[in-house]
């Protein structure tokens, strides 16, 4: 039996006057002793917040450079772009340049230095290409040829000046391997003043973000460096700190570095202080060089007013002398009742906010408590999270987030593009006649987590699950610009996980599971189906119907693939380059008096 509980406000209003005074008078005496501890611990938690986001707002623009040079050595790899025509890797090139404004010029090279060159004019017009044969012994590309075929993984060269384009350029550099063999490289370069565009891109009024070559005092990007003030050599790619134009930046050395604190966020940070020709006390920010900017070699910093990071302290300070003002002695206890009824709080509005993205795994349960109403929260938050965990069993995670998001209780049924994807095993009957009962479910629950897994990675949306088959589709209830590509990329790894877990069960004796995919996509309708105390959200239409048959011919395609992968021609058609296929003609399926163009995909395209 729970001890006799106490109602909130009688509670507060009764002792809210005696407690909180020691609470304020004690701010004010240590407020002094921890002010600079205030300041770095306050100060931790903002830059390091701010830093997360200027990096994040830098790999933005990075982004693009890493998957172009990852999509054009894989379209080389697979043919996609003929290596062998000049022309056609310089028409690719062309356009993959056209949308990167930040990237200078683009070149594949194979690796006997023969190379295909797109450059950035002045003007940003893009030049007609420039065909370059057995340049392997260039001081410049022939290094880069050899660290890449020693090199599985993209790197960045270092800052190199060249002399024919008179800037300083970095590169992206990935390398092209075919069937095991080194065959080239793919070169994304751009020049500093071109990543000076990016800092500028993401500086603002109070925030100047500049970039810096780890273990120097040499300015790699600067929002105020130009093409017209680039002063780069072959001997000095970069400039010195005390050059840039920036005249606040370019006193580093007389700044004076802030203790660094072993509580606060932005360990291992470089926080400095100084003044500007104003007197305006400013702090410079440099990272640890542990940034996640796509292994980009550099320092990322930003320089900004003293406020952002002291204006915490200040309005602690004003609320205390205010609080002291007003309340006196009436307010000694609100710090420790703050503490009881606070705590509680505190953990229902961290479990709320697990709820709120439906990471149910992280809700703690709310413990009872003495006072009736917080007693009352924890009971009714916790049968909320037991029925919310069982109903999310039921339903798919990506429609109730969206449900709770837009605070809904029904999706309408609506016209949609979509891609449908149905998996089934081969010879299930056979296969289990072996088993107990027990056994099968096992076995069963076992391989719809494989594929379920899959499916929900590549952002699809499991609509059921029909004994040892699986119907799922991409599209709703999030739009997605193709769900044709997700889905191809989806029944690859299913086929590749399924090869792995075959594997396993060779060592553990056990035979292997033979599995068909058929995939199709085109207009259905998605939403709630069925009467008004019973729905489901799925999708209806003749597009399921040709996904279902697909799935049904592999058998007679091939009836002893370990697992085979069928599509519609139209399906084919909005797939990327990366991902190769058979074409395997018109087929007759069943339920339809039309024969099908039907596509294989190829299980070595991944």
């Amino acid at each position: 039996m729970l001890p006799k509980r106490f109602r909130i406000t009688p509670t507060l209003t009764s002792v809210i006057g005696a407690f909180v005074f020691i609470t304020a008078a004690l701010v004010l005496l240590v407020q002094a002793y921890t002010s600079q501890k205030v300041v770095r611990h306050l100060g931790g938690e903002l830059v390091d917040t701010g830093m997360r986001s200027l990096e994040g707002a830098f790999n933005d623009k990075l982004d693009a450079v890493v998957e172009m040079g990852h999509f054009t050595a894989e379209g080389l790899k697979s043919g996609g772009i003929p290596r062998d025509d000049p022309d056609a890797v310089a028409e690719y090139l062309y356009g993959s340049l056209a949308a990167m404004p930040h990237v200078s010029f683009v070149a594949v090279s194979d690796q006997d230095g023969n190379t295909v060159e797109i450059d950035r004019g002045k003007a940003d017009d893009i030049s007609i290409p420039n065909f370059i044969r057995n340049a392997k012994n260039d001081p410049i590309l022939g290094p880069l040829l050899d660290e890449a075929a020693k090199s599985d993984e993209p790197f960045w060269t270092k800052a190199k000046y060249l002399p024919g384009r008179g800037h300083s350029y970095i590169g992206h550099i990935t390398p092209v391997r075919i069937e095991g063999k080194f065959a080239g490289i793919v070169i994304v370069a751009m020049s500093l003043h071109r990543v000076s565009d990016i800092t500028r891109d993401i500086s603002s009024d109070m925030i100047t973000v500049f970039l810096m070559e780890p273990g120097t005092n040499n300015i790699f990007a600067h929002p105020a460096l130009t093409a017209e003030n680039d002063q780069a050599t072959v001997s000095r790619p970069l400039m010195d700190v005390a050059h840039v134009p920036d005249e606040f930046l370019s006193n580093l050395a007389s700044t004076e570095l802030v203790e660094s604190g072993t509580d606060g966020k932005n360990r291992g940070h470089e926080l400095r202080v100084g003044y500007d020709a104003q007197g305006h006390r400013r702090f410079i920010l440099l990272d640890n060089g542990a940034h996640g900017l796509k292994g980009f070699p550099v320092r990322l910093g930003a320089h900004f007013p003293a406020e952002v990071l002291e204006q915490p302290l200040h309005q602690l300070s004003d609320a205390a002398l205010i609080g002291v003002a007003l309340l006196g002695l009436s307010l000694i206890g609100a710090g420790i009742l703050s503490h009881h009824i606070g705590s509680p709080i505190r953990r229902a509005a961290k479990g709320a906010r697990a709820v709120a993205r439906l990471d149910l795994d992280a809700v703690l349960p709310l413990p009872h408590s003495m006072v009736r109403e917080l007693d009352d929260l924890s009971t009714g938050f916790n049968a909320m999270v037991g029925g919310l965990s069982a109903f999310m069993r039921y339903m798919p995670k990506t429609l109730v987030t969206k449900l709770i998001r837009e605070g809904r209780a029904d999706t309408p049924p609506e016209e949609r593009d979509l891609t449908v994807l149905f998996t089934d095993i081969v010879g299930f009957t056979s296969l289990s006649e072996s088993m107990s009962a027990t056994e099968v479910a096992a076995f069963v629950n076992h391989h719809l987590t494989l594929i379920g897994s899959v499916i929900e990675a590549h952002g699809g949306t499991i609509d059921k699950y029909v004994g040892d088959s699986v119907m799922a589709f991409w599209g709703a209830p999030e739009r997605i610009e193709n769900p044709v590509e997700p889905a191809a990329r989806a029944a690859l790894d299913i086929a590749r996980i399924i090869h792995e877990d075959n594997l396993k069960r060779k060592t553990e004796g056990l035979p292997p599971v033979h599995i068909r995919i058929g995939l199709h996509g085109g207009a259905l309708v998605v939403g709630d189906i069925g009467a008004p105390s019973r729905v489901n959200y799925t999708v209806i239409g003749d597009t399921v119907n040709v996904a279902s048959r697909l799935e049904s011919l592999g058998r007679e395609v091939d009836p002893t693939a370990e697992v085979i992968i069928l599509a519609s021609r139209e399906f084919g058609d909005s797939l990327p380059g990366g991902i190769g296929f058979t074409r395997l003609g018109e087929q007759k399926v069943k339920g339809k008096d039309r024969p099908v163009e039907v596509i294989r995909l190829n299980l070595d395209a991944g």
